[in-house]
């Protein structure tokens, strides 16, 4: 089946959209990625995301209008890259998250029953259908906390089944808004899969981007190459109180976003550099030093091992001095994209949910429960048909 996978993740950059050809059942699967591109946001929906990510208050008659403006966005880059690259039969879109609040946990918060976690992904599948007239599958996450989950990261399963190594530990980090890691054991793929964990590690470019568009007076929206990072110091006191934050102590399953470490995060640490006497360069340095110190903090907190390699996707493996300071936090472990075992770094998380997608229309399911913390597996995402809604 050729199926095209749709997601913009936490740094609101842009919508991903990758084109796949996928045969097989369940994990054994094998996939092909045709094409893919980046399809940017116009300027003023971005703001009005970036906004509401950052809690402006709004009606809900601007939040319909909302939804339905992104979900042709998310059109829009579905139709330009069938024009590329050809037909699609499937059309499997995350959304775009604007909202995500973690289940709560009694062991951490010394309460009775769990409460549900809650997630909102803006660009519904109805208007991709009938934009699109193809099936759609959407809403991924909904199956997962009902069942307890966390509902994120979703996207390890496809990292057990296209990374995997015979005799390798392997950690796949994710690096968009929000970081994300899957722990792969060896397989050799005969037998039951093992048990991989995942997480959300905390905060990626999230911080980095608000930093530099704030910083660059709003001429910027990331750091380019690295560029700013490479020229500034990091102020190591600052980053070690920053690894103080609770949610580095939280033991998986575990999830985050913007609502942790997002602009209220950075309205603390802005005039914290300001305090220490840093400039706008060794701001966005010790920022960067900040996430990459947070996910080997994570590994080395909660991996039963360090892996013997780490593969990294997102955006954050296109940033070289990120790349290099996690490589320098884990000396042990050879840091790479997954460019390098031939799945592509740029568009990875797009590819996943393509294959979610392709799993729910199989009546696969989805989820690692032992990543997400549900009760148990389930077929994820829901689907509008043209043959049946029109």
């Amino acid at each position: 089946m050729r199926v095209i996978g749709l997601i913009s993740g936490t740094s609101v950059d842009g919508i991903d959209a990758a084109l796949i050809d996928v045969i097989g059942q369940g994990y054994e699967i094998a996939l092909s990625l045709i094409d893919g591109l980046t399809w940017p946001y116009p300027a003023e929906l971005q703001r009005q995301i970036l906004a509401l990510c950052a809690g402006e208050a709004v009606s809900l008659e601007h939040l319909a209008r909302l939804d339905d403006a992104v979900a042709h966005g998310f059109a829009d880059a579905a139709q330009a890259l069938i024009a590329q690259a050809g037909p699609a039969e499937l059309v499997a879109s995350h959304g775009q998250t604007v909202f995500h609040r973690p289940v709560d946990r009694p062991a951490l918060t010394h309460q009775g029953p769990i409460g549900l976690g809650y997630t909102l992904q803006l660009g519904r599948g109805a208007v991709l259908t009938q934009r699109l007239g193809l099936p759609v599958v959407s809403d991924f996450r909904r199956a997962d906390i009902e069942a307890g989950g966390e509902g994120a990261p979703l996207a390890p399963v496809l990292d057990l089944c296209l990374l995997s190594h015979p005799t390798e530990r392997r950690c796949v980090q994710n690096l968009g808004g929000i970081g994300n890691v899957a722990y792969l054991p060896p397989w050799n793929r005969q037998g039951q899969p093992p048990k991989v964990l995942g997480w959300d590690t905390g905060p990626a470019n999230s911080l980095i981007d608000i930093a530099i568009y704030t910083l660059s007076e709003g001429s910027l929206t990331y750091d380019v190459d690295g560029a700013w990072a490479a020229q500034g110091t990091p102020c190591l006191p600052l980053v070690n109180k920053w690894l103080e934050h609770p949610y580095f102590l939280q033991p998986p399953p575990k999830s985050t976003g913007r609502e942790l470490f997002g602009w209220e995060f950075f309205q603390g640490c802005h005039p914290a550099a300001q305090r220490q006497g840093l400039n706008a360069v060794d701001t966005i340095a010790t920022l960067t030093e900040f996430t990459a110190a947070s996910v080997a903090r994570e590994y080395r907190t909660f991996l039963p091992a360090l892996p013997d390699r780490v593969l990294v996707s997102g955006g954050g493996s296109h940033n070289p001095v990120l790349m290099a300071r996690l490589q320098a936090h884990l000396p042990e472990c050879p840091v790479q994209t997954t460019d390098a075992v031939g799945l592509s770094a740029s568009y990875k998380e797009a590819i996943a949910f393509a294959v979610l997608g392709y799993w729910q229309r199989q009546g696969f399911a989805g989820n690692l429960p032992a990543v997400t913390g549900a009760s148990g597996p389930r077929v994820l995402g829901r689907v509008s048909d043209p043959l049946l809604n029109f």
